[in-house]
């Protein structure tokens, strides 16, 4: 591999300022994290937007999260057909081998995945629709859930209801794994649905006996 080059000199100065800091501070902690293993309290599923940062949102420290992401916080169905999934392998680990307490998926505002979903399902995105596009694959999980929101004549009012409906669909699919629905029988285990506003720093939680979100 003749492709892979050093890391760029900013990444270098901040890698040195935390093992001088934070590192160099909490020593003791990292190397109990390191001989002991991990075990986080919590599962979160969020996207993969830089600006979300789950762990600054809950001031969550080293070990307290296991965290996936991917393009629009999305959790597939359950396939079990020997083939590679990522996410699903993510979340078998958490629930099997890590026995997370809770499984959280956490969507988010102005989410690009979503729009692109949207633009998806009004014809607007043909590079989505092509075979070869991962993403357009992707949002394919979402899709059957646009007719709920096909009716919002605002495009941003619409956009935000469908990033709430992406986090539903997911707690859906969670359910359509065994292991998981036999963690939650067994009381192992809860599922949390949230939708956070970057730009007000928002957070709501989505209740199904409402079938509705809330402010936290």
């Amino acid at each position: 591999m003749h492709h892979a080059k050093p890391l760029p000199s900013y990444l270098v100065k901040r890698y040195h300022g935390w093992k001088a800091t934070s590192y160099s501070e909490n020593q003791a902690w990292y190397r109990r994290l390191a001989t002991e293993g991990q075990r986080p309290r919590a599962m979160v599923i969020s996207c993969c937007d830089s600006r979300v940062h789950v762990t600054s949102i809950f001031g969550a420290d080293q070990g307290e999260f296991f965290i996936h992401r991917n393009i629009a916080n999305l959790v597939p169905p359950y396939e079990p057909d020997g083939e590679r999934h990522g996410t699903s392998a993510t979340i078998e680990y958490a629930v099997t081998a890590l026995k997370v307490a809770h499984l959280i998926v956490l969507g988010h505002s102005q989410c690009g995945g979503v729009q692109g979903c949207i633009d998806m399902c009004k014809g607007e995105a043909p590079q989505l629709e092509a075979k070869e596009s991962f993403v357009g694959r992707w949002m394919d999980i979402l899709k059957p859930k646009f007719d709920l929101v096909s009716d919002v004549e605002d495009p941003a009012e619409q956009a935000r209801q469908f990033e709430r409906q992406a986090v539903v669909a997911s707690l859906e699919n969670l359910m359509t794994f065994p292991f998981v629905a036999e963690a939650l029988q067994n009381g192992s285990i809860s599922l949390h649905g949230l939708w956070t506003d970057i730009g007000e720093g928002g957070l709501e939680y989505y209740d199904p006996s409402g079938k509705k979100f809330l402010p936290v």
